[in-house]
């Protein structure tokens, strides 16, 4: 038998080549392309997850010096609330990874089914390009095959043909090979993810175990809290005296420093120079951007009127901010400016103003100050040691004025 492929086999054979390596283009931007978003994705959830965990044992660490008092407060309430806060939304930054994990597994999943077909199918036509060839490959074949050519020009176009038709068969084999190495990755890839799901599930469950402790554990010192409503109040007095002190402090000073001048027409006015109005508009572009007060920390208690955590009708206004950190912490500046005042509003309550323009930040609750009424701060130069009270608590009091309007804090510091 002489070896006549036909047009249809031929055809198959030319266009196999370009089928393969569509098919494996495809591939790799379905596994290898695509994948590089959702891996983004998934990681910046892990280092989320990561962070919100460093977040709680810092928590754990605040709670546990002030537990050495052993009296429930409501320093301790505050922390606990955080706790629950942070672990509240640990919970969702794992119900985040778990979902994006199972809809990476499941495209996994169908991504193998689909190169099995592929696969399955080119091993067909490769196998029926190999059992047309060892038909009609003998020595004999191929010479009558050449030597029945019309002419020297045919013959060497059949001898083209014969070399590409061998070598395409090599080819393929490998290819082949290659795309079964890429479906045994993601096969190991698979499993990796299966288990890696079965840990996030593992780990939720025990959040959401502790998060239910949380809050138990709240319950029980704010029923504690409940029963010492007196000494509650008398706190809270005490508190809001030295609250009206400070904010007397802070009006006078500012109003001293925003003081109407003569100018040279005659009239009483306030103007900024140039060198603190360059300042103010600095300030102000650094809105949302500025350093926290403390190197650590959070925000115990917000800007605002808000309903006090145990007493019942009672309301709490707070000009500023007030941020727990850990024990021997420092105040530092915001941003760069003029000290125009220390003020002492107790024996271990000494607040530091900084002037930055038109723009004032009052540091109070410094067992300590470093610095003096007319230094100038740089950014982040600490300022001041936060008084730790006997109950183990270190709470700053921070605040933001423009002119004699306060701000909220929150909105000037950036976002951890």
């Amino acid at each position: 038998m002489t070896f006549k492929p036909t047009t249809s086999t031929k055809n198959s054979v030319q266009s196999f080549p370009g089928t393969f390596i569509g098919i494996v283009v495809l591939l790799l931007m379905l596994w290898v392309v695509q994948p590089l978003k959702a891996q983004k994705k998934s990681d910046n959830l892990k280092a989320k997850r990561e962070k919100i965990e460093k977040e709680i044992d810092y928590t754990n660490k605040l709670l546990a010096e002030t537990r050495k008092n052993k009296k429930h407060t409501l320093y301790e309430l505050q922390l606990i609330q955080q706790k629950i806060n942070q672990r509240n939304e640990l919970v969702a930054t794992l119900k985040k990874e778990i979902f994006l994990l199972e809809k990476k597994i499941s495209n996994t999943r169908s991504g193998i089914s689909s190169m099995d077909k592929q696969l399955a199918n080119l091993k067909e036509e490769y196998a029926r390009v190999v059992v047309f060839l060892s038909r009609n490959n003998s020595q004999l074949d191929k010479l009558i095959f050449l030597f029945s050519s019309e002419d020297l020009n045919q013959a060497y176009q059949r001898l083209r043909y014969l070399d590409e038709l061998t070598g395409f068969i090599r080819h393929q084999a490998d290819s082949i090979k290659r795309m079964e190495a890429i479906k045994q990755k993601e096969l190991t890839d698979f499993n990796l993810q299966k288990a890696a799901k079965s840990k996030l599930l593992v780990k939720e469950n025990t959040e959401l175990s502790k998060l239910e402790n949380n809050q138990q554990e709240k319950d029980k010192v704010r029923a504690t809290l409940s029963t010492k409503e007196k000494q509650l109040r008398a706190q809270l007095r005490k508190k809001q005296r030295e609250a009206g002190k400070l904010n007397r402090q802070i009006e006078n000073i500012i109003a001293a420093e925003t003081k109407a001048k003569k100018s040279s027409s005659g009239k009483n006015s306030y103007n900024l120079t140039p060198s603190e109005k360059k300042l103010a508009t600095e300030f102000i572009n650094n809105k949302g951007k500025l350093p926290w007060p403390t190197s650590r920390g959070f925000i115990s208690e917000p800007y605002g009127t808000h309903p006090h955590p145990v007493l019942k009708h009672v309301m709490i206004k707070n000009n500023g901010v007030n941020i727990a950190t850990t024990k021997a912490s420092d105040a530092r500046a915001v941003f760069k400016g003029k000290v125009v005042s220390v003020a002492t509003i107790s024996n271990t309550n000494k607040a530091v103003i900084v002037k930055h323009g038109n723009w004032f930040t009052v540091y109070s609750n410094l067992e300590k100050v470093y610095v003096s009424t007319g230094d100038e701060v740089s950014t982040k130069q600490n300022i001041g040691r936060i008084h730790t009270n006997l109950k183990g608590e270190t709470v700053l009091h921070f605040e933001v004025w423009k002119g004699k309007q306060k701000q909220n804090p929150y909105y000037w510091i950036v976002k951890k």
